[in-house]
């Protein structure tokens, strides 16, 4: 599990983080001013990028935070069964099963390339777009 550590306070929208175990998209951030006697507090709302969960955290912006380090890659379709598409990594050679996206059922024809990214350990094909 690739990971790096970074205060709440310091994220951004359109950055990673992972919630719950989860690697997640933010999709805004809201940081409030301190108060007499407290700390900061970032309210971050992402998307889960397996799952597409909406996650809303409220917490202290000093408090430390992972983010993913997430590796882009691109693979040649080799078979289409179902949901599911047989690969070829452009770079290793490897072949693997990727689960195909809805939103992508349309776009994934055999001998065409499609990126995929490792997000903790999981291979999940994304848009090129």
């Amino acid at each position: 599990m690739e990971t790096k550590v970074t205060n709440a306070s310091s994220l951004k929208v359109g950055g990673f983080v992972i919630f719950d175990g989860k690697a997640c998209k933010i999709t805004s951030v809201e940081i409030s001013k301190t108060g007499k006697h407290g700390h900061a507090k970032a309210r971050v709302t992402a998307v889960c990028l397996t799952d597409d969960a909406k996650i809303v955290k409220i917490l202290p912006g000093h408090d430390k935070m992972e983010v993913p380090i997430i590796e882009k890659e691109m693979a040649q379709v080799l078979s289409i069964t179902g949901s599911k598409a047989n690969v070829m990594d452009m770079k290793t050679y490897e072949t693997f099963d990727l689960a195909i996206p809805d939103d992508m059922k349309d776009d994934v024809k055999e001998g065409e390339q499609v990126s995929y990214w490792m997000i903790l350990g999981q291979r999940v094909m994304r848009s090129n777009k």
